[in-house]
């Protein structure tokens, strides 16, 4: 596996071990703590960053708010019980193939 992939893994350890933290002193915590609803509401709030930094074109911008959306991304997976390999396997299965053919095989 790739550097980035076992930067991914190792934020998502990280992000586990704080789940159960004291969400007074822990973000991660926090968001836990507050439900899935709140973490799923963070995530779409941070997709929404990312796309009107990537409109804005601002390179910075858009490397900042990804790394939001990937980070709360990674905190709803985990308040999800999915581990980040099971991403990683899906997109390692996926690459190399077709878009379109990937859409087609799911009957879209």
């Amino acid at each position: 596996m790739s550097e980035a992939a076992d930067t991914l893994r190792a934020l998502a350890a990280t992000l586990e071990q704080r789940k159960g933290a004291d969400p007074d002193t822990s973000y991660v915590a926090r968001l836990h703590h507050k439900g899935l609803d709140a973490i799923l509401k963070k995530v779409g709030e941070e997709a929404t960053e990312a796309v009107v930094a990537a409109k804005g074109g601002d390179r910075e911008q858009i490397v900042y708010e990804t790394a939001d959306l990937w980070f709360h991304t990674l905190v709803m997976l985990s308040a999800s019980d999915v581990p980040v390999d099971a991403v990683l396997a899906e997109l390692e299965r996926r690459a190399g193939r077709s878009g379109i053919e990937e859409k087609a095989a799911r009957g879209e």
